[in-house]
């Protein structure tokens, strides 16, 4: 194990890294509560989405673990899982089910761009502010969906939203739980998110505002109301009724941010890790065929899109050098699959602080634009404001692929937008005609 793993050459034992995976692990544990939460209003089984989502990060995990070597861990993507719930499923009226088969078929494409070269000249294509005013669009649409569910924000018929009432015992526990978040994070404490929602729930059991739950541990739920879904609707309908201009863009989009955000993701940890040599990540074609293997293994036991995930860097923090790292990780997503009772506690008002908190640790790719050059900051700031304001992640990527060649051959830089910009261009020009049908 250890000559596998090559201990002695990266300097580490079995020590480190397995605090490394434990720390890794409870920097990442909300997400376990977070997604059943986020994917509820689809109308999938929560008990069956929470067994998915452990069972997809620790799969995923181990993939990365064993093959690419690496001390990062996957789950079921922040974002994406709000984009599934909200622009997909309720936003465009696509099935959770069709939904589903579009995950699976982005982490093939995935899979297939990974294995054939074709990501480094997409990687080219797209310019590196569209990617980070992608990443903050998402992170300030996450932050309005928490504030949305703990009712801090609500509708409005005269301004469309307003402050919620914060006398309400919902609206005010999320509101500890966000403040004590802020000072877990201030502080620097490792999993500061997922103590944040353990201390928001005490308090909100404490004071009546949550039930207290039957069981902490019970025998893992059942996964068939959610295992094998994305492959029912090729026996209710025509391959063309399925596979719609509309099911295209979403698919497009799945693979989009997942293929960015699993690139972003792995430089940065990487680097971190002391990996990157001369702007070069070692192993990164295994690295991506892990996450695209996951992604459609999640797919399939009834989960939204599976990525790497930034807080795997805690992990290296505390000494995590190696897969083996990946590997503690993975096993205790496996043990959590026994404390699913606990579903019952994490409320909206438990949740929406680790919503608002990862929205905010997003929006910091907002640094990166260069906001002084019109031609960039345009299309930028669409893609950032419409996807909270038009409630949908794909209008916003719509949006700003769309204007990033209209400013650049106004500015008369048309021959440094790449080929592949243009061919978008038409084919989010055809998704907005086809919604106006």
């Amino acid at each position: 194990m250890k000559g596998y793993f090559q201990f002695d050459e990266l300097g580490t034992n079995y020590r480190r890294e397995t605090l490394g995976g434990l720390t890794t692990f409870l920097a990442m544990a909300y997400i376990l509560f977070v997604n059943p939460n986020v994917l509820e209003p689809t109308g999938m089984d929560t008990e069956a989405v929470y067994v998915a989502t452990a069972l997809a990060a620790a799969i995923g995990t181990l993939i990365m673990g064993l093959v690419a070597k690496y001390p990062i861990a996957l789950a079921p993507g922040m974002g994406l899982n709000a984009f599934f719930t909200f622009s997909v499923v309720l936003g465009l009226g696509i099935p959770w089910e069709t939904a589903l088969l579009g995950v699976f078929v982005s982490g093939i494409l995935l899979f297939l761009i990974s294995i054939t070269g074709i990501r480094e000249t997409i990687i080219n294509a797209i310019p590196a502010e569209l990617k980070y005013a992608a990443a903050a669009g998402i992170g300030l649409f996450i932050a309005f969906i928490g504030l949305k569910n703990a009712e801090i924000v609500v509708m409005s018929e005269a301004t469309l939203v307003q402050i919620g009432d914060l006398t309400n015992p919902g609206t005010l526990l999320a509101v500890f739980g966000v403040m004590i978040t802020v000072i877990l994070m201030a502080i620097g404490l490792k999993g500061g998110i997922f103590y944040g929602m353990i201390i928001t729930a005490v308090v909100g059991i404490i004071f009546g505002v949550i039930q207290t739950p039957g069981a902490i541990v019970s025998s893992v739920p059942s996964l068939a109301p959610t295992f094998g879904a994305a492959f029912s609707p090729f026996g209710e309908m025509a391959l063309a009724e399925i596979f719609t201009i509309q099911l295209m863009i979403v698919i497009l989009t799945f693979l989009f941010v997942d293929f960015f955000d699993t690139a972003g993701t792995l430089y940065a940890v990487a680097n971190q890790a002391g990996y990157v040599k001369n702007n070069r990540l070692p192993r990164a074609g295994r690295a991506l065929l892990a996450d695209s293997s996951a992604t459609s293994i999640g797919a399939v036991l009834g989960t939204s899109t599976t990525t790497a995930y930034i807080e795997s860097s805690s992990g290296i923090a505390a000494g995590a050098r190696t897969g083996f790292a990946s590997l503690v990780t993975a096993g205790l997503f496996t043990l959590a699959l026994f404390f699913s009772p606990l579903l019952v506690v994490v409320t909206n008002e438990v949740t929406a602080p680790a919503l608002i908190i990862v929205g905010i640790l997003m929006a910091g790719a907002l640094a990166n634009i260069d906001w002084k050059r019109f031609e960039i900051a345009v299309p930028a700031f669409l893609t950032v404001i419409a996807m909270p304001l038009t409630f949908s992640i794909a209008t916003g990527i719509a949006l700003g692929f769309i204007m990033y060649p209209i400013t650049m051959v106004a500015k008369g830089r048309w021959r440094e937008v790449h080929p592949i910009m243009y061919v978008m261009f038409f084919v989010f020009i055809i998704y907005f005609v086809y919604l106006g049908e």
